[in-house]
């Protein structure tokens, strides 16, 4: 079997036995899964409500709801107070009185006497008696509203005068005050969690500060030793750069005295092939024979 879960919530209501103005009503639920029941105390009066599986089961017939959705909704608005909600608390119109009151004067004894909410004998001095009976025996309908696809519903639920109101209302107070207590080492607890917590926080942040200013010490300490790197990098650099360029310049001279060279070696071998052909020219002409002339002859 699970464990029931129990609510109370506190209404401004209007009643019968208060018409001229609201008052407070304390409405302490125990939950279970197909059932619940209420404890409603007022202070001065108190009212139960059991409802049974069988009638939990007929009203989630009747809404075209599970029994479960039925109690889970019928907790959550009156386990706690929905805004846009109208509560209700009032005469049920079923008023069951079977009291007989002797009441004493001056004069002498009077008798009251209610019956099926019909006044048979009455002192004119006694009206308060008689209110204080009929207060006692009257049925209250503890009812809410809420929306279900943008129609405005109403659940009613009749609660019967308790028979015993005052352990009705001890129980409710002993429920908030238990709930007050609880809430009351939730909230210690949750205060020195919290102060733990804010120590913590201001350690963390004196670290961060700490590794912070940490961070930039070391930024600036790396960032100028980087500078001074990078600085004889560049001097190194530029310091190649002109052995290069010096060693390019003196390659260039000697490609072009090389060059020179080459030049003036090929006019110095053309010049001796042309010395040669002459001589190669006139050792052909030696074997011409040589020819007659053709010419007339003088006379």
């Amino acid at each position: 079997m699970s464990t029931p879960k129990h609510t109370c919530l506190k209404l401004q209501v209007q009643n019968s036995t208060t018409p001229n103005r609201p008052e407070p009503v304390f409405v302490k639920g125990t939950w279970y899964p197909t059932r619940f029941d209420l404890l409603i105390t007022s202070a001065q009066d108190s009212w139960t409500c059991h409802a049974t599986e069988e009638e939990v089961e007929e009203r989630a017939a009747q809404w075209d709801q599970k029994v479960s959705e039925y109690v889970d909704l019928a907790e959550k608005y009156l386990g706690f107070q929905q805004p846009g909600s109208v509560y209700g608390f009032a005469d049920a119109g079923n008023v069951t009185c079977k009291k007989v009151a002797i009441c004493v004067n001056h004069i002498g004894h009077w008798i009251v006497l209610i019956k099926e909410n019909i006044v048979l004998e009455v002192s004119k001095v006694k009206k308060t008696l008689l209110w204080w009976l009929l207060k006692e025996n009257i049925v209250l309908e503890l009812s809410w509203t809420f929306e279900k696809e943008g129609t405005k519903l109403e659940w009613r639920w009749k609660c019967q005068p308790s028979p015993n109101s005052k352990k009705t209302t001890a129980d409710i107070l002993d429920f908030l005050l238990d709930a007050n207590i609880r809430l009351s080492e939730e909230v210690v607890n949750k205060t020195q969690s919290f102060d733990r917590l804010k120590v913590e926080a201001e350690k963390c942040f004196a670290q961060s500060e700490k590794l912070s200013k940490e961070k930039e010490e070391f930024e600036s300490e790396i960032f100028a030793k980087f500078v001074a790197v990078l600085n004889s990098k560049k001097a190194k650099l530029r310091e190649l750069r002109d052995k290069l360029s010096r060693q390019g310049t003196g390659k260039k001279i000697a490609e072009d005295e090389e060059e020179e060279d080459q030049s003036s070696d090929k006019t110095v071998s053309y010049d001796e092939s042309d010395e040669e052909l002459p001589k190669k020219h006139a050792g052909t002409s030696k074997d011409v024979p040589v020819s007659k002339g053709r010419g007339r002859k003088r006379k």
